[in-house]
């Protein structure tokens, strides 16, 4: 660089420091605002609505306007402060809310679910009951509602009044009463001075919830949790229990209550006069242990029921599906414990609960009640064994003659059968007498099947290794699961299967019962087991002990049976075989085979 070029440069930059030192531009006023703006800021204490990302408080007369737009003649409801108050008694706490006068909560204080903790039937997470009116063409919830709550307590127990007054006479009220020593709500909804503002002639009452998992085995429950309800022309009916798909009804006639049903408990509404109609569903999550079923009750209850004077009464039931306590709740409501058909229906109702409740009264070990159950049964049923046993004794001393009649007739069935019943008639043996006894016995050993599982009173008790009579019991767990086995091993199933397989064999000795038909009797024990597994201990246990029982009388009853005896009688019945009568029922099955073979010669 030359010296004139160094010269030059040293001017340009003496001219730029002078410039910007005395003739440099005005910082803007924006500039100023924005630095000024973040110093400030951190010390700023703005309300909520003024707060960066808030929405903005309106106004009260916008807010009202929005609450008259979207509520109508019940906007003055629309403002409010939530709390919860309480019914209680010695069976059950009930929490209300007086956002929506709706029950929030139900605790049954004298059963624990399987955490150990009282069984909480309803809470706010998992159940909603909403009321809606419809006004001047708008749907109205009244459970968005705010109301003021009156508590008293009177002789008969506690009462909640929640209401919403509207001016000008007109008024929402939601009243509760829970009596002492009951597990019952009296509910009355009435809408006074409002007949003209609801315009459509009917209050709509929907009920969802998702039952929570009270037992251990979730299985167990999902089969035995559904929706009842009752019409006052058919009577009771429900969704399919085992369903674990989504089921809908709508029934287009009036009901008298309905039920959210679960294994041992039940949450229910009854109406005094009656729902005009209503839709049920159920669906179930099967990825969600901690919760059984999905159940939604929609009831339509008249307008003009709640626009009454007396407005319109209703009935909660919250707790245990209890034979002794459902049955004095409504008509058809202890149909809610399902006792099976008849007749296994009647020895349940007659036989069975009457000598549990018997037993129980005396002892409260009901594995001891149990195996006198069983004792007390077979005690009565023991001469339809006698005969059975006698039965299968004479067809014992008969079956070589029997086998001779069908190697002479060989291939001719119906001559062969001809043989044998003139061989019956001859002897005085009755073939079928055998079976009739069985028959009896069958109706009380299928309604074990029902009462057993459905008992709420073994819900919780123990017996031996089985922590609870209402499950199965567990002796080992299995890291897989055997398709329709389970993934434990019972061993009451264990001990009922190997006894039955010990009766079965017994049997055997005196029974004519050959080829296919003998094999089959080995495998029914074998079906049972898989059957049984996950059913509750107190079933396999009766059956195991009944096995017992049974093989005990065998034994005794063998001592007093003498099958030479029986030879010589039958013998002597043979000699005397001219002079005795044919009864109805050979002569009928002998008529029967003569005419089948008379049609199968004319083929």
């Amino acid at each position: 660089m030359d010296k004139n070029q160094a010269t030059g440069l040293i001017l340009i930059a003496l001219m730029l420091i002078t410039y910007f030192t005395f003739f440099k531009p005005e910082v803007p006023q924006q500039e100023e605002l924005v630095e000024t703006t973040e110093e400030v800021t951190p010390n700023l204490e703005l309300p909520d609505s003024t707060s960066v990302g808030a929405a903005p408080t309106l106004p009260d007369s916008l807010i009202n306007v929005e609450n008259q737009t979207k509520f109508g003649v019940f906007a003055a409801g629309a403002k409010g402060e939530s709390q919860l108050v309480t019914l209680e008694n010695e069976l059950v706490k009930i929490s209300i809310d007086t956002k929506g006068a709706e029950i929030r909560e139900v605790i049954l204080k004298n059963f624990n679910s399987k955490d150990e903790n009282p069984v909480r039937l309803i809470t706010d997470k998992t159940n909603e009951f909403v009321t809606q009116v419809t006004s001047m063409g708008k749907s109205i919830d009244l459970t968005e509602l705010y109301y003021s709550a009156n508590t008293s307590t009177i002789s008969e127990g506690q009462k909640i009044t929640f209401t919403l007054n509207l001016g000008g006479g007109k008024t929402v009220s939601h009243e509760y009463f829970l009596a002492a020593d009951s597990y019952e709500v009296g509910y009355n909804l009435r809408l006074r001075g409002l007949n003209n503002d609801i315009t459509k002639d009917e209050v709509l009452f929907n009920w969802n919830e998702q039952m929570i998992t009270q037992e251990k085995d979730v299985e167990m429950s999902r089969i035995n949790s559904t929706v009842n309800y009752y019409t006052l022309s058919d009577g009771f009916d429900e969704i399919a229990e085992r369903s674990m798909e989504y089921e809908e009804e709508i029934i287009n006639e009036p009901i008298k209550w309905s039920t959210i049903k679960q294994r041992f408990f039940l949450s229910a509404i009854l109406a005094e006069k009656s729902f005009s109609k209503g839709k049920f569903s159920t669906d179930v999550d099967m990825a969600n242990p901690e919760m059984v079923k999905n159940a939604k009750v929609s009831l339509t209850i008249p307008k003009e029921d709640v626009t009454a004077s007396e407005g319109a009464n209703f009935r909660f039931y919250f707790g245990p599906n209890d034979y002794h306590i459902t049955s004095e709740f409504a008509e058809g409501f202890s149909k809610n414990l399902w006792l099976g058909y008849p007749p296994m229906l009647w020895v349940n109702k007659y036989v069975l609960i009457p000598l549990f409740d018997l037993l129980n009264n005396v002892l409260n070990n009901y594995g001891l009640i149990i195996i006198l159950i069983v004792l007390i049964i077979k005690l009565v049923l023991s001469p339809l064994s006698y005969k059975s046993y006698l039965s299968m004794a004479k067809m014992k001393v008969l079956k070589p003659e029997l086998d001779e009649i069908k190697e002479k007739h060989g291939d001719d069935m119906s001559k062969a059968q001809q043989e044998q019943m003139k061989l019956y008639q001859q002897v005085g043996v009755n073939p079928i007498s055998g079976c009739l006894p069985m028959l009896l016995q069958m109706p009380i050993l299928l309604a074990m099947f029902y009462f057993f599982p459905q008992s709420i009173e073994l819900r919780g008790e123990s017996f031996l290794w089985a922590d609870d009579l209402s499950n199965y019991d567990s002796i080992l767990s299995l890291p897989f699961e055997i398709p329709f086995y389970g993934d434990h091993v019972s061993l009451f199933v264990l001990l009922m299967t190997a006894s039955t397989i010990l009766i079965t064999y017994s049997q055997q000795q005196v029974s004519t019962v050959q080829g296919p038909m003998k094999s089959l009797s080995y495998m029914m024990p074998i079906i049972f087991m898989f059957v049984l597994n996950s059913y509750p201990a107190a079933l396999s246990f009766y059956y195991f002990v009944s096995n017992l029982v049974t093989f005990g009388q065998q034994v005794l009853i063998r001592r007093f049976v003498d099958e030479d005896k029986i030879r010589t009688i039958l013998e002597e019945n043979k000699k005397n075989a001219g002079s005795r009568k044919k009864s109805k029922f050979q002569q009928r099955l002998e008529d029967a085979m003569k005419a089948q073979a008379q049609k199968k010669g004319k083929k």
